[in-house]
Formats: C-alpha cells, sequence, structure tokens
C-alpha cells in the first residue's frame, strides 16, 4: 500500500545513473538545457504548508522502488518528480527551506505542476479529522506530525504500476515499471540529464507496446490485457481524480482486471483519499491485526472490523499504523521472484 514503511535516507546514485545526482541546480536557475533539446526555461514557486511537513512522508508513496526513473530524492533533501500531466510532460522540483517549499518545474507541464503543488504537498488533506482509539495510533501520529496524504490529481501514473503490483513480488514490479518506462516513456524535460529521469508513456504509447516488450518486462498478460483496457478509456479514467471515493473507486472497478486492491492503492495517491483502505493485501491484515489485536492472522474481514472506529480515515490508520514499526516478524523465507522473460 501507499508508504508501506517510512522513507530511508537518501541514497548515492546507483551505477547506472551519473555521479553528480546530488549537485543538481537550484530550482531558481533562470534557464536549463533539457535532454536532448534546446535550453529550457525553469518556472519556479514558493509555498507556505500551513503546519509541520515532512516531505520524505508525503513524497514517499509516489516512489516505486530505488531506482524508479519518474521519482528521485538526493541527498541534498531535494526531490524530482517526473510525470505527464494533461499539458504534457513536466518535471518538478522540491525542497524545503527553513518553513517554506522551494519548487521549480520544467517542460510543457510545469504550470499545472505548480499549480497543483499545495494539493501534491497535502494542502487538502485534514490530520485534525483523524481522532485516535489506540494508544499506539497516538503515540505514532505524534512522532509523525508532517504526515499529510498527497494528491496527484493523476489517475494513470498510479493504476498503472499498480496493476504492474498485482499478484507478484513488489522487486518483479519496480523491474516491469523501470523497463516499460525507460524503453518506452520519453526523457523527462529540464535539468536532468544525470538523475536519468524518464516520463511514462501517453495512452496511444502503452497501446502500442507489443506483446514481447510485456514478456520481457516479466508482466503477464493478464496484467498487460488489464493495462491496455485502462489506456484505452484514459479519459474516463482520469475524471476519477474530480470524484468522491464511491464514484470514483466504481469508475476504476468497470475496467476488468481492476478490484478493490488496485483502486485504492490508485486513490490513495490520485485522490489523497483518508478512506480508501487495502483489501486483498497479503501482509496488511495481519500487519493491522498485529499492531491492535496481537493477532497477526487475522484476514480482511478481522482488518475492516479493527479499523471500524476510524471509518473515514482507515487508510490514514493503516499508514500510521505501518510507520509505528509495530510489525510481526517474518516467519517464512521471502517469496522467490519469478522471471518470464526467457521462456
Amino acid at each position: 500500500m501507499a508508504g508501506r514503511f517510512a522513507p530511508r535516507a537518501a541514497r548515492a546514485a546507483v551505477p547506472h545513473q551519473a555521479a553528480r545526482a546530488g549537485a543538481a541546480p537550484s530550482p531558481a536557475a533562470s534557464s536549463t538545457t533539457a535532454p536532448g533539446g534546446p535550453a529550457a526555461q525553469a518556472v519556479t514557486r514558493e509555498w507556505t504548508p500551513p503546519g509541520p511537513l515532512d516531505l520524505r512522508l508525503v513524497l514517499g508513496p509516489l516512489r516505486r522502488g530505488p531506482a524508479d526513473p519518474t521519482f528521485r530524492m538526493v541527498a541534498d533533501g531535494t526531490f524530482w518528480r517526473a510525470t505527464r500531466t494533461p499539458q504534457g510532460p513536466g518535471t518538478l522540483r522540491v525542497a524545503a527551506r527553513g518553513g517554506r517549499i522551494e519548487a521549480a518545474a520544467w517542460g510543457p507541464g510545469a504550470p499545472w505542476l505548480l499549480d497543483g503543488l499545495p494539493d501534491l504537498l497535502g494542502a487538502a488533506d485534514d490530520p485534525d479529522a483523524f481522532v485516535p482509539r489506540h494508544r499506539l495510533l497516538a503515540l505514532a501520529r505524534h512522532h509523525r506530525p508532517g504526515l499529510r496524504l498527497l494528491r496527484t490529481g493523476l489517475v494513470l501514473e498510479s493504476l498503472i504500476p499498480s496493476v504492474l503490483e498485482q499478484k507478484v513480488t513488489t522487486d518483479e514490479a519496480y523491474r516491469a515499471w523501470r523497463y516499460l518506462v525507460r524503453t518506452h516513456g520519453t526523457p523527462a524535460p529540464g535539468p536532468v540529464t544525470d538523475l536519468g529521469l524518464h516520463v511514462m508513456p501517453d495512452p496511444r504509447a502503452w497501446s502500442m507496446i507489443p506483446s514481447w516488450e510485456w514478456h520481457r518486462a516479466g508482466v503477464d498478460s493478464k496484467r498487460s490485457s488489464t493495462i491496455l483496457r485502462a489506456v484505452k478509456v484514459a479519459r474516463r479514467m482520469e475524471e476519477a481524480a474530480g470524484m468522491e471515493l464511491p464514484e470514483a473507486k466504481a469508475r476504476l472497478e468497470l475496467i476488468p482486471g481492476i478490484g478493490p486492491w488496485t483502486s485504492a492503492e490508485t486513490l490513495q495517491r490520485s485522490n489523497g483519499s483518508p478512506d480508501a483502505v487495502t483489501v486483498g493485501d497479503l501482509h496488511l491484515p495481519g500487519i493491522v491485526g498485529h499492531a491492535l489485536a496481537d493477532d497477526r492472522n487475522a484476514d480482511d474481514a478481522a482488518m475492516l472490523s479493527l479499523l471500524a472506529p476510524y471509518e473515514g480515515q482507515r487508510h490514514r490508520a493503516t499508514r500510521l499504523i505501518l510507520l509505528s514499526g509495530r510489525t510481526p516478524k517474518r516467519r517464512a523465507p521471502r517469496m522467490t521472484p519469478g522471471d518470464i522473460a526467457p521462456l
């Protein structure tokens, strides 16, 4: 689920990235060079959040693995995000400076990204609506005052990687996402050559990916078919970002292959839904059961019963549980990832 664990500090760039990943230009730079293109003007914005804000906690759910080609956190605490907006590709750079947020954006989608910066960082979220009824959750909230639920306003960018994560290990899903975005996406606009950032394919490009490329990425036909059905009605999918949770879930789940697990994982990010609890997860019921009732064998029904006092805020409750560190010890070895590419 979104924000499964507390985010780790930034690490050095992985080998396929240039060594200067942490030396990106300041967001106030007047002009930069887009990869393979002419100089691109940076658009900047400053925003003061209404309260404490931890960028790692807020933006962490957008990161699909340590080498996600659409997301970077570099050593100076700066966050980079490459995405496809309704106005086109865009790159966003965000950093906290004292009590202010400094942002810069590049590409056709830059104005859209900066307009949506407050919502992205949880300005529309209301953490005071959550009333802890367990000491564990009260302590977790006290220790994480900067937690806000983000809202991207973009459905497909969260829906597609969530479909890739169905019924496989996270490592398999992250590998598939990396391969497909780097191979069929486009280099992100702005000064990101050293970071290796890419924008995911547009709906038409997703629909043009040949079957053998899905196979090479380790994606079976069930998941690839679900993605192809979704991108055929991309506009209708994106409309869910402006809907209330029940209507948004119903819209997404009209697509065969998209069920409650996938819709919740998507709407947690695209809509910032505080009640989009993830059901059908292999681990979450046991984690919630262990934390609230010392029952690591809890199923979805038991989890929902335990979360009933938090109705309307169940996603926030599960995030706080995960951030509390009270998770059951592993009882079995990790699942061995499969690889269909050589078949």
